[in-house]
């Protein structure tokens, strides 16, 4: 088995204080919050309109208008629900027998990096996400696999040991094995918000196959990491954007 990332505890801590502070937040307002959706897989949230998967250049623009309707309410930039809804509309025809959704590369994306954002990241109009996101050195240390370097420190910057990478935080095996150019730039880049969530989706497709079934959803996300506490962030995540508000 090859997981994507070895989680990082260190690196999520930060993500599950905004968490608990949004949640906090949210009993305050004077409006009712709407019902998450219990059970597993999260919904598909809201129905991409139809692009052309094929466009030359960033063709996850063509979703701008669906993106910018509900940025605000899911606390997601334009840019990355671009990207994720993009990812989704590429898997719905190479894969049609994989029905992932945008909202669970969404969870993923807002587990591993607040999508793009961790420690002031930002994500640009084409995608980059800079500074570059990297996890600590996965060298062992408690809480931690030992993964000694398999890139020679080319993406990730450490010649000694490997880090998770980027937004949706690959570990540079993983990477070039599953790395896929998705913002027709040429390259295949982890620290790109579209290549990242793309990448992203074929791997759990692959892994899990049908990704509308629970126990699909279930398989796909513990090849991504084997934790039931990460696949249980995820999916109240990507169930919260299922009906259009932020964790």
């Amino acid at each position: 088995m090859d997981p994507v990332t070895t989680r990082n505890r260190r690196l999520l801590s930060g993500v599950a204080a905004v968490v608990v502070g949004a949640a906090v937040l949210a009993g305050c307002a004077s409006e009712p919050r709407i019902a998450i959706p219990q059970g597993i897989p999260p919904g598909p949230g809201a129905a991409l309109p139809p692009i052309d998967v094929d466009a030359p250049g960033r063709s996850a623009e063509q979703l701008a208008d669906w993106a910018a309707g509900q940025s605000d309410a899911l606390g997601i930039s334009v840019t990355a629900l671009e990207a994720y809804g993009y990812a989704a509309a590429v898997m719905a025809r190479s894969r049609p027998d994989c029905g992932i959704g945008w909202t669970t590369i969404a969870g993923i994306a807002g587990v591993e990096s607040r999508h793009g954002t961790y420690r002031g990241s930002r994500v640009a109009p084409d995608g980059k996400v800079s500074p570059p996101i990297r996890g600590v050195p996965l060298d062992g240390a408690p809480g931690l696999a030992e993964i000694p370097d398999t890139d020679g420190g080319a993406m990730d910057g450490d010649p000694v040991h490997d880090r998770a990478m980027g937004p949706l935080q690959f570990i540079p095996e993983t990477w070039k094995r599953w790395g896929v150019d998705a913002n027709g730039d040429g390259v295949a880049d982890p620290d790109n918000i579209d290549d990242a969530a793309l990448t992203a989706a074929r791997y759990l497709c692959e892994r899990g196959g049908d990704l509308t079934a629970a126990d699909g959803w279930r398989r796909a996300l513990m090849a991504y990491n084997q934790s039931t506490e990460y696949l249980a962030e995820v999916r109240d995540r990507a169930a919260a954007y299922s009906v259009g508000v932020r964790p």
